[in-house]
This record gives C-alpha cells, sequence and structure tokens, in this order.
C-alpha cells in the first residue's frame, strides 16, 4: 500500500532537526597548555570565551572538512554552499541544508565540554534518498528534535497515552515521568528510540548514531503511532 502523505518522511522533514552529541575534556582540547592554563570550574561569560578561544581549531578544522565533503558528494558551486566560522560555533549554509556545530562547557561539570552537531533546513524530504547525503553525515545524528506546533501540557500527554484501549494497536505506546510532570517519554513497540515531551518540544532519542533516513524513518514511524490514536492529545502532537 503506498504511502500516505502524512506516513511519508518527506512530508515533514522540513519541521525537524537532527542532532549529534560528543565531548571531551578541556584538557584535552589542543589549545589547552597545561603550563599556563588551568579547567574551568564554573560556567560563565570568561570561562565560555575561554573554551571558544581553545576549540577554535578543532571547530575550524571539522568545519572545513564537512564544507569540502559536501561540496564534493553534492556537486555544488561556490555559490551553493558558505561556511562562517566564529568561534564557538560554526555554520555551513548549503542550498539544501544548514549544518552547526557548536562547542559549550557541561553545566553539569565545567571541566568537560559538549559538542551539538545540528542538521535543519533540510529543503526537500527527497535529499533522504540521495546516498550522497547520508553517505556524509552517516553516523552522525543520534536524536531528532520537533518543535511542537501548539504548547501541549505534560500531564495531557501522560494521560492520554495511560488511557488508551488495550486492545488499540496504539497501546503499543508507553509513558514514564518523573513525579513533577517536567517531562515524559515515550516509548514505542519496536521502535529501539525514546521520546522525551517537555510541553514545547518533542527529542527522540536513539541508542546509536544514524544516517539522516534512517533516523527520520524511525521518527515516522512513531509519527504514525500517535496518528492512530483517537485521542486528541496524541493524534495532534506531530
Amino acid at each position: 500500500m503506498a504511502k500516505s502523505a502524512a506516513d511519508d518522511p518527506r512530508s515533514f522533514i522540513s519541521q525537524v532537526s537532527l542532532v549529534g552529541r560528543g565531548g571531551g575534556a578541556f584538557k584535552n582540547l589542543r589549545g589547552f597548555d597545561k603550563s599556563r592554563h588551568t579547567v574551568p570550574d564554573a560556567v560563565n561569560n570568561a570561562t565560555s570565551g575561554f573554551l571558544a578561544k581553545l576549540c577554535a581549531a578543532e571547530l575550524s578544522e571539522e568545519a572545513e572538512g564537512f564544507f569540502q565533503r559536501a561540496k564534493e558528494a553534492l556537486g555544488y558551486k561556490r555559490k551553493d554552499i558558505g561556511l562562517d566560522v566564529t568561534s564557538p560555533v560554526a555554520v555551513l549554509s548549503a542550498k539544501d541544508f544548514t549544518l552547526e556545530i557548536a562547542y559549550a562547557l557541561e553545566a553539569g561539570d565545567p571541566s568537560n565540554y559538549a559538542i551539538t552537531r545540528t542538521l535543519h533546513s533540510i529543503k526537500s524530504g527527497d535529499l533522504l534518498q540521495v546516498e550522497e547525503f547520508n553517505g556524509l553525515f552517516a553516523g552522525q545524528f543520534s536524536a531528532i528534535a520537533f518543535a511542537l506546533k501548539k504548547g501541549v501540557r505534560v500531564e495531557a500527554v501522560i494521560d492520554a497515552v495511560e488511557g488508551l484501549d488495550a486492545d488499540e494497536e496504539t497501546a503499543r505506546l508507553r509513558v514514564d515521568y518523573p513525579s513533577d510532570y517536567r517531562d515524559c517519554t515515550l516509548t514505542v513497540a519496536g521502535v529501539d528510540a525514546a521520546v522525551v515531551c517537555d510541553g514545547a518540544s518533542l527529542e527522540m532519542r536513539f541508542e546509536r548514531s544514524g544516517s539522516p533516513r534512517e533516523l527520520v524513518e524511525a521518527f515516522a514511524a512513531v509519527r504514525k503511532a500517535f496518528a492512530l490514536t483517537k485521542d486528541r492529545a496524541l493524534a495532534g502532537l506531530l
């Protein structure tokens, strides 16, 4: 059976951001000199500025690598792609997508830094079928972020899932949450991922990193499970 527009990942790819995360110890940055520098013990303007200075080499090298590989893999000309590096952030702007790479100190442990790679503003879902595009970003992303068109009460999402009939196909949905309901985590049987909802956005987190096509197709399966429900809080969530 052919996919409906609602089931086809290409129909909503422009609304999502693909996210990959990494990081390391501050002292392992190339610009760190243990004879002159000290490891940050707090996150503030001074230490964040220090990080921006020290991570510039790694950031520029990675961003330039993506620029060159994207240009070659997708056949871009000069006017089709550009790179702006203003440490601690680099933005690769191509005619079909935007990639942002950002460094930041870990709030819970400033002796470590985090790297967040975000792919967004994908112009066409057909790009997901291009092997060169998926090869360019193979193994880069482990989450999909989806800003909700309208905010939702976390409690309403929890109640909706817990109220599903046991014999519905949508009973494959499960929800877990903390006692203060600040967010909730939804899982769908057969999909190896967890969806975290905080009321303003959803983030689908995978145990392993994958290509854009792999992540978006899995997200479409969760989206379909939501759409099948009779409860408006879930059916309209995505």
